[in-house]
């Protein structure tokens, strides 16, 4: 990493911990910012707030979730405007996802596909075939196969997943009908248990999987999955 992508990753690190600290009331403890190729990932730690450790505390877990998924969509157009004046990246898509046991979270923005950027090499990372054997398998007993899986390691400890096409028939169809709202919910409750309560991807990985992430953009068809591991010596 130069010196100039060290001061815009601390940067947009900085603006992100005033700007959730503003909405939210209190930041998280440490941010990491990484970006390769298309992509920025923003890796929060320590992030839960007095009020939502309450609401946790009394199963409130919805409502959490609720709460910073409206927070999130009225920050995403700042995001994006400042990312824009600060590094030139127009993104276009954003995904975020919590865990809230781990009091972890992550932010992924990709640029349009119609900007240039610096080619990610899907090669050079240990159990690269057998991660995305096991992501299909995963897919295919909750929605279907993807027609595309792509994965890049953006450093050592950040490991990106994209699937497109995966959405079968009836999800299109609850899309089509202003339904997204409860296919998120649904595909959230089972693919998540699988992603996060799976041994395996330690045993693929030959690492110890600190956090995985999954969001989805339905309106794109297309997912994305975010392990943060622990950087082999």
């Amino acid at each position: 990493m130069n010196t100039n992508e060290h001061h815009v990753q601390n940067e947009i690190a900085s603006h992100m911990g005033k700007l959730l600290r503003d909405a939210f009331g209190k930041g998280p403890q440490s941010i990491h910012v990484s970006i390769g190729g298309p992509f920025l990932i923003i890796y929060l730690r320590h992030f839960l707030t007095p009020t939502e450790r309450i609401l946790l505390e009394q199963g409130q877990i919805f409502a959490v979730k609720h709460t910073r998924a409206i927070v999130m969509k009225s920050l995403i157009p700042e995001i994006k405007a400042y990312l824009l004046l600060l590094t030139g990246m127009h993104v276009s898509e954003f995904y975020y996802d919590w865990d809230l046991q781990h009091q972890s979270g992550v932010i992924v923005g990709r640029q349009r596909e119609e900007e240039p950027f610096a080619a990610l090499s899907q090669e050079g990372y240990e159990g690269r075939e057998q991660l995305h054997q096991e992501i299909e398998a995963i897919s295919h007993r909750v929605q279907k196969k993807p027609d595309l899986i792509e994965s890049f390691l953006i450093n050592r400890r950040t490991l990106l997943v994209v699937r497109s096409g995966i959405l079968i028939d009836i999800g299109k169809e609850l899309i089509r009908l202003g339904d997204e709202a409860h296919l998120k919910q649904a595909v959230q409750n089972l693919e998540k248990k699988q992603f996060r309560n799976n041994s395996r991807f330690n045993q693929i990985l030959k690492t110890k999987v600190l956090d995985v992430f999954v969001d989805w953009n339905f309106g794109r068809d297309r997912s994305v999955i975010v392990f943060i591991v622990s950087p082999k010596a």
